[in-house]
């Protein structure tokens, strides 16, 4: 994970609503695109994000109205990480800001997301084989035991 890079791995599918869009449009094009989150922007500039989570949190535990603005709800300062940081340093934000879904940034702009899903992903490659050598190990040793 130390030498793998946000850019390597990061969703470049992101969906950008301006800071007056209704949640239920919000929500919609989320649907539509099958993705767990979109970038707010106002005057053109990245402010925040409106997650899933924000939804359960915010919009139904709170009975919020659909046409309420996404401004109301986003998650916000949008706590980001440069393109070419680690995926490493990227799961110490995650893990110490506490969210799934952290946006990718170069030149200050959002050109990606990288989220927990994703460094699960990455950290578990290699781990089959690895299983699979302890699983023939056990096997080996039953087929060795007595009772085997």
């Amino acid at each position: 994970m130390n030498s793998t890079f946000v850019h390597q791995v990061m969703n470049k599918n992101l969906i950008f609503v301006d800071n007056s869009t209704s949640i239920q449009d919000a929500a919609k094009k989320m649907t539509d695109e099958g993705i767990g989150c979109v970038i707010v922007k106002n005057d053109g500039k990245s402010v925040g994000i409106l997650t899933e989570r924000d939804f359960v949190t915010k919009v139904a535990s709170e009975g919020l109205p659909l046409f309420t603005d996404v401004s109301e709800i986003m998650s916000s300062p949008l706590i980001t990480i440069p393109y070419d940081d680690t995926i490493w340093e990227a799961s110490e934000i995650m893990k110490s800001k506490k969210i799934h879904k952290l946006p990718v940034i170069e030149k200050d702009n959002v050109v990606g997301i990288i989220t927990t899903s994703d460094i699960i992903r990455i950290s578990s490659l290699g781990s089959d084989s690895q299983m699979r050598k302890i699983c023939d190990d056990i096997l080996l040793r039953i087929s060795k035991s007595p009772s085997g």
